[in-house]
C-alpha cells in the first residue's frame, strides 16, 4: 500500500497526546478537568420544546443549504449584532463550524498563486486550519501570535513574496487560546493588506458572544464599511459557545455571493447538512438574545474570579473575551504533569496547540485552562493552580 504524505507534517493529535502525558498517578482524591473547551453552562430552556415540536423533520432529507427559517434567523442575528444587511444567499449553515473552516479552503483556495499557494495561520492555532491547508496542497505558514504581537498574528511582518503567494489567512478573534480581540484598527489594516496582495481572510469568530466589556468587532462589518471587495472576508460563527450547544453541531459562514455559491456547490456533492429538527433549534437560538446575555454574565463573573486568584502572577493577562486562560509557566508539559500529580487538576500544555516555526514553539511556556465548569468548581481549580504553580 502507498499512503499519502500530505498529512505527515501535522502535529500529533491533541487529546491522545494529552492522555498519554497525564497517564501518571495523582495524589488527589477529587479531579477537575480544565482541558477541553466544552461549555458546561445550561443551554436554553426552550431547546427541548422546539426539538419535540419538529421531530417529524427527521423523516426527510434536510435542506442542503439551510431552511428558510434558519437562514432568516442567522440574517437577523447578523443585522442586530453587526448592522449587516445580508441576503440569505450569502449565508450557509454548517454542520459544526469546523466543517466550514475546512471546506472553505477546499472550495476557495486556488491551485496556484504565484507558485504553490500559502495559507497563513496564527500560532497557536485551531488544528483544522493546518489540515485544510495540507488538504488543498497549500503551504501552511505558521505566524506567531505571542505577547509581543498582542496575541494576534502580525501578518504585516511577512515578506512581500510570501504575501503574494498567500491565498487565505485564518484569524481567530476572540482568539483561542489567548482571549485577545482584533479591534477595528487590526481588521482595517489586515483587510487593506489582503486587498494589496489579493488574499482572502477567514475570520473564525466562534467566541464573539463571550466577552468582558465591549462586543468584539466583526471582520465582515469592517470590510463592508471599508468598501472592500465583497469576496475578501468570510466569517464563521457557532452555537457551541454562544448557546452552550456543542453537541448540536450548528454554525454558519457568511461572505461574498461568489464564495458562498462555491461553498454551496461543494456541499451539494460532499456536504453533511444539519437535520431539520436541529435547524429548528438553531433558528430559535439565533432569534433569542436573552439566554446569551445570561450566559455572558456567568463568564464575566468568572473573569473577575480569575483576576482575583491569579492577578498577581507575573505575566498573567486576563482575557478580553472567550473562556480560556493562557497561563505562563516555565514548561507547559512539566507544569501540566506536576499540577495533575499533585492536585488532580488537568490542564493542556500550550505546545499542543502550536507548531514549531523556525525551531520555536510559541506555546511551550504556557498552559491553557478552560473556565467552562460550574463557577465553584472552576474557582477551586484555579486556586489549586495558583497554590501549586505560583505559590
Amino acid at each position: 500500500m502507498v499512503f499519502p504524505e500530505r498529512f505527515s507534517d501535522l502535529p500529533a493529535s491533541t487529546w491522545p497526546r494529552l492522555r498519554a502525558l497525564l497517564d501518571v498517578p495523582t495524589k488527589a482524591t477529587e479531579t477537575i478537568n480544565m482541558t477541553i473547551g466544552e461549555p458546561r453552562h445550561a443551554f436554553p430552556a426552550f431547546v427541548g420544546d422546539v426539538l419535540a415540536a419538529n421531530l417529524k423533520g427527521f423523516n426527510k432529507y434536510p435542506d442542503n443549504y439551510g431552511t428558510a427559517d434558519h437562514l432568516d434567523a442567522i440574517a437577523g442575528f447578523l443585522n442586530r449584532r453587526y448592522g449587516l444587511d445580508l441576503p440569505v444567499d450569502q449565508i450557509l449553515t454548517l454542520n459544526g463550524t469546523r466543517e466550514g473552516l475546512y471546506n472553505a479552503a477546499m472550495a476557495l483556495c486556488p491551485e496556484r498563486k504565484n507558485g504553490q499557494p500559502v495559507i497563513l495561520t496564527p500560532n497557536p492555532f485551531y488544528q483544522v486550519y493546518a489540515v485544510a491547508a495540507l488538504s488543498v496542497g497549500a503551504a501552511a505558514h505558521y505566524v506567531p501570535a505571542t505577547a509581543a504581537t498582542g496575541h494576534l498574528p502580525d501578518y504585516h511582518a511577512l515578506p512581500d513574496d510570501l504575501l503574494d503567494r498567500t491565498a487565505i489567512a485564518y484569524v481567530c478573534s476572540p482568539a483561542n487560546p489567548q482571549g485577545a480581540v482584533a479591534d477595528d484598527a487590526y481588521w482595517r489594516a489586515l483587510i487593506a493588506l489582503a486587498e494589496k496582495h489579493d488574499f482572502m481572510i477567514f475570520a473564525d469568530e466562534c467566541y464573539s458572544e463571550i466577552y468582558r466589556d465591549a462586543p468584539p468587532t466583526g471582520a465582515l462589518d469592517v470590510a463592508t464599511r471599508m468598501g472592500a471587495d465583497p469576496e475578501r472576508v468570510l466569517i464563521f460563527h457557532s452555537l457551541s459557545k454562544r448557546s452552550n450547544l456543542p453537541g448540536l453541531r450548528s454554525g454558519f459562514c457568511a461572505g461574498g455571493p461568489e464564495s458562498i455559491k462555491r461553498l454551496r456547490l461543494l456541499r451539494a456533492y460532499a456536504g453533511a447538512p444539519l437535520p431539520e429538527p436541529l435547524q429548528a433549534v438553531a433558528a430559535a437560538c439565533w432569534n433569542d438574545e436573552a439566554h446569551v446575555v445570561e450566559n455572558r454574565a456567568l463568564y464575566q463573573r468568572k473573569y473577575e474570579i480569575a483576576d482575583d486568584i491569579l492577578g498577581h502572577v507575573d505575566g498573567f493577562q486576563s482575557p478580553q473575551a472567550g473562556f480560556f486562560l493562557w497561563l505562563p509557566v516555565e514548561d507547559g508539559e512539566e507544569a501540566a504533569v506536576h499540577l495533575w500529580s499533585e492536585t488532580g487538576v488537568r490542564t493542556l500544555p500550550g505546545a499542543y496547540l502550536s507548531q514549531k516555526q523556525d525551531g520555536v514553539n510559541p506555546g511551550k511556556g504556557y498552559i491553557r485552562v478552560a473556565m467552562v465548569a460550574p463557577t465553584q468548581e472552576m474557582q477551586r481549580g484555579l486556586t489549586l493552580i495558583r497554590d501549586c504553580l505560583y505559590g
